[in-house]
């Protein structure tokens, strides 16, 4: 059993519900998941981004938020589909094209990809984090 970290669980807003614990990618960074997400096997493969080369499936992917337009949608859509996508996704603030993919996989696959909105603050505690711990109301906790 992994140790409890003494970081106290932030309140987020989960945009869709979703819960999971797993091993955490965070970035400072935007991503844009047009160019630069593989949706046929979870791999960021956008070469300028901090987390190239990372592999985010099944994984708490934490972003400031994406980068793009709405092809960000489409791609998440597909590796959702293709069951590459993320466990949960964190951003700093309501992520649009993020949230419009999760709901429509919903919908159409039935498969659920939780999207959860952190303040700045609480955005910024999740620096370094390895593990991250999300209920389906939107409770982050850092676990490691």
């Amino acid at each position: 059993m992994t140790a409890m970290s003494s970081t106290p669980p932030l309140p987020g807003r989960a945009l869709v519900q979703g819960a999971a614990q797993a091993e955490a990618l965070v970035s400072g960074e935007p991503l844009s998941f047009w160019g630069g997400y593989d949706q046929l096997t979870g791999e960021i493969i956008d070469r300028r981004h901090p987390l190239s080369g990372e592999n985010a499936a099944g994984k708490i992917l934490v972003l400031p938020a994406s980068r793009g337009s709405s092809t960000t949608a489409a791609v998440l859509l597909e590796a959702i589909r293709q069951n590459k996508a993320p466990a949960v996704i964190i951003t700093m603030g309501t992520d649009r094209f993020l949230t419009l993919a999760a709901i429509v996989a919903e919908e159409m696959y039935d498969r659920t990809v939780g999207i959860v909105s952190i303040d700045a603050d609480g955005f910024a505690s999740l620096a370094g984090a390895r593990e991250i711990r999300v209920d389906s109301t939107g409770i982050v906790t850092r676990v490691a």
